[in-house]
């Protein structure tokens, strides 16, 4: 089966990609770092660092913490963040589907027998 795996690089790190998608729809939806983190596997340190870079490589922050309260902190997506999951799986479907016959003529010439 192919898989389109969409990558936007800045320099020679990946500004975003499919896991950071991953952590800020995790994110979007628990509302916290730490259990996006732990929703997808990862670390909380892991989680927090890739939201730390694409903070730093969008112009605008694509996570904003909240602070305290009766309930305590968290975490939630800004315009941006939500933004830049729309464009990214919005570019991720029109590849897919405009390059469908493409992926199929290539993944055609693959050997199904290879382990």
């Amino acid at each position: 089966m192919a898989q389109f795996r969409l990558r936007i690089k800045y320099g020679e790190e990946i500004a975003i990609g499919p896991g950071k998608i991953a952590i800020l729809e995790a994110i979007a939806e628990t509302g916290s770092i730490s259990a996006a983190g732990r929703k997808l596997g990862m670390s909380y340190r892991r989680a927090w660092l890739l939201v730390d870079h694409m903070n730093h490589y969008f112009k605008e922050p694509v996570v904003q913490a909240a602070t305290g309260g009766a309930q305590g902190g968290g975490t939630a997506l800004t315009e941006t963040g939500k933004e830049v999951i729309h464009l990214y799986r919005t570019i991720e479907q029109e590849s897919e589907t405009h390059s469908a016959k493409l992926l199929r003529a290539l993944t055609d010439k693959i050997r199904m027998d290879h382990p």
